[in-house]
């Protein structure tokens, strides 16, 4: 696939056709991403390929709680778990979680409840011991370690995407690290980074809606002009 057209449609997908994908295309997949670039090329990225149904089924639990819990922050109008907002709403939002689990259990679910049958789960590990992280003693939300991390993810996305695969990068199971941690034997001085899931697409989206250019990209100073076209 041709590189520009990649970009502009590679999008989440969470729905996929029962057919597996087999481990030659998961590998050559995760070859082809290790080519990502970090900082320092240390490469502080683990993956770890879970197929044992009852790993994934933990997996699957460790990620339900954190989704009722966004779903109720959003139905309340917050952006779930924002670094600024009202901590307040947050806290009153998220008593409604339980009601939102036990009315997708009388549904047939989405990805969140059948996150244990996705065809590819892979959980993405970082190292802390070899992540750059600039803003670590600024005193506010560090972001720079990502950098070295989720390059790599999505390297793993357009790979994907070129064997004729979909999938999304989640970040849900961190919100019960601890236990998804044990149930991967995952060591102390790592975390974890996400969840990618792949599979054959049900419908491969094609026309994404982004923000322009110019909503995104100013000149000189933050409230400088629009960027874009004269």
């Amino acid at each position: 696939m041709e590189l520009i057209e990649a970009l502009r449609t590679t999008g989440a997908v969470r729905e996929f056709a029962p057919e597996p994908v087999a481990d030659e295309v998961v590998e050559r997949i995760l070859d082809n991403a290790r080519f990502a670039p970090s900082g320092g090329n240390r490469q502080g990225w683990r993956v770890v390929l879970v197929k044992d149904p009852d790993v994934r089924t933990a997996m699957r639990d460790c990620y339900l709680d954190g989704w009722y819990e966004y779903l109720a922050q959003a139905a309340a109008g917050l952006v779930p778990w924002a670094v600024v907002t009202d901590r307040e709403a947050e806290r009153r939002a998220v008593r409604d979680a339980p009601a939102l689990a036990a009315e997708a259990a009388r549904g047939p679910g989405g990805l969140a409840e059948h996150l244990d049958d996705v065809p590819v789960m892979l959980v993405l590990l970082a190292d802390l011991r070899v992540l750059a992280a600039v803003d670590r003693d600024l005193g506010r939300y560090t972001m720079a370690g990502g950098a070295s991390i989720y390059p790599f993810a999505w390297s793993v996305m357009l790979a994907a995407r070129a064997e004729g695969l979909a999938g999304v990068m989640t970040t849900m199971a961190i919100r019960d690290e601890v236990r998804a941690k044990e149930v991967l034997h995952v060591p102390e001085e790592l975390v974890i980074a996400g969840v990618i899931v792949l599979g054959h697409p049900v419908h491969q989206p094609t026309r994404l809606r982004r923000a322009t250019v110019g909503q995104f990209t100013t000149v000189d100073r933050f409230d400088g002009p629009a960027f874009g076209p004269s």
